[in-house]
């Protein structure tokens, strides 16, 4: 099994590449810090998995995902992540990855998933599945639901401190595009400013403090 490794901490990604040599007998690994270097390598070597972080220092990995699933519809994406919360685990799958566990869970189910993306099936982790199916979002405002995988991509990039050029270049759409996005979310998120926008993320837990834009 060929598996692409994509997170931006060294220690992290060499803490799991090592725990799935073990696991997963056969394992392959190849590793990137970064969305675009992702997306790249992914073109080269053609791998069985793509294991994603959500959290990357230049595009997330729902961007990754989308561009991924666009240009190789094969393409099987598992995310692992820190981030549990249930808009991006359905943004997740919306966009076509097979599977979403979290950096909580067990080795043995992180094992699990991978071997059974890698197989072409399904997988959650469990606590996920059963949240969705109670659908209990926690803390995690109601209106977040209704947000396009667009809007919530500008969101997440505006929040951490992209500034609209910047998203604009990224997503490769105009600058007038993303100013009409943002404009778009005030009313959607029922908040009346920027600075808003970026606490309503941070509230619910889609972005760290330490990453969200400092005013």
């Amino acid at each position: 099994m060929r598996l692409l490794l994509v997170d931006d901490h060294v220690v992290v990604r060499q803490g799991i590449a090592n725990l799935l040599r073990t696991l997963v007998r056969g394992c392959e690994l190849d590793e990137v810090e970064t969305g675009q270097e992702a997306v790249r390598r992914y073109g080269e070597s053609r791998p069985d998995v793509v294991l994603l972080d959500l959290s990357l220092p230049d595009i997330s990995g729902l961007e990754v995902a989308r561009r991924l699933r666009s240009r190789w519809p094969s393409a099987r994406v598992l995310f692992f992540t820190m981030h549990d919360e249930l808009p991006l685990v359905r943004q997740a799958l919306d966009l076509g990855a097979l599977g979403f566990l979290t950096k909580n869970c067990a080795p043995e189910e992180l094992a699990r998933g991978v071997r059974d993306v890698a197989e072409g099936r399904a997988y959650l982790e469990h606590r996920l599945a059963t949240r969705m199916a109670m659908n209990q979002d926690d803390n995690v405002d109601r209106r977040l639901r209704d947000m396009t995988q667009r809007e919530l991509e500008v969101l997440l990039m505006y929040a951490r401190g992209e500034d609209i050029s910047g998203i604009a270049s990224k997503l490769c759409i105009s600058n007038k595009t993303v100013s009409n996005h943002l404009a778009l979310l005030k009313s959607k998120l029922r908040v009346s400013s920027a600075i808003e926008l970026v606490h309503l993320a941070v509230d619910a837990g889609l972005v760290r403090y330490g990453q969200a834009r400092v005013y």
